[in-house]
């Protein structure tokens, strides 16, 4: 996928491939990974009925659980970028490390958007596939194999996705470039929303998720 959409879309773009392959496969690494934590979270709870009726563990183990088995996909799935940083002699440097905290906050939030959306899930079933649907949707309007400037006078906007920010200040270190200006903020603005929301609906409704699964 990674060579095809790099490939084609360098030249529908006009885009040097040396350039646009890595910003591609990097984008889509790390895309595969943010929708894992939307799309697996749903099933937080779910996914171990059993064991949760059986069971006395604190819910947050289920988060952590679905949060780290995206992040060895990721670790694993790295090696894809390795692999084009090197054919395309993308630089490495100390601006790369940048890498490691920004995924320490992605991967914050997906604990949040595990309990969240494994809450909801639980009292309706029919959340899955809705949201899955609405992430298939946010692949095509997220700068991930197009940037932000094809939007010209638009671009701030393009730039304002949450999702793009998520991705964004992991993916420019690996680039060797600096995030969009408001990546970080956004990021952290998200980060400080969702736990807020996710604490209070946990603290009101933890009770009820074990007859809800």
């Amino acid at each position: 996928m990674v060579a095809a959409l790099g490939i084609l879309y360098s030249r529908l773009f006009h885009t040097d491939v040396a350039v646009y392959l890595p910003y591609v496969g990097a984008g889509l690494v790390l895309w595969q990974f943010v929708a894992g934590l939307i799309n697996d979270g749903c099933a937080t709870f779910t996914a171990v009925q059993t064991l949760i009726q059986q069971v006395r563990i604190p819910y947050s183990i289920h988060a952590y659980r679905v949060v780290f088995r995206n992040l060895l996909i990721l670790l694993h799935n790295l090696i894809i970028i390795v692999v084009v940083q090197f054919l395309f002699h993308v630089p490495f440097g100390w601006k790369s490390l940048l890498f490691l905290p920004a995924l320490c906050v992605v991967v914050i939030n997906g604990v949040w958007i595990s309990l969240l959306f494994g809450m909801v899930t639980a009292r309706f079933r029919d959340v899955p596939p809705i949201v899955a649907s609405f992430v298939q949707v946010l692949f095509f309007v997220t700068p991930i194999f197009w940037q932000p400037n094809a939007l010209g006078i638009y671009e701030f906007y393009g730039e304002l996705n949450p999702l793009f920010a998520a991705i964004d200040i992991m993916r420019s270190p690996l680039l060797g470039g600096d995030a969009a200006p408001y990546s970080w903020e956004i990021v952290g603005c998200i980060s400080v929303m969702g736990w807020l929301v996710t604490l209070a609906l946990f603290a009101r409704f933890r009770s009820r998720i074990a007859f809800w699964v």
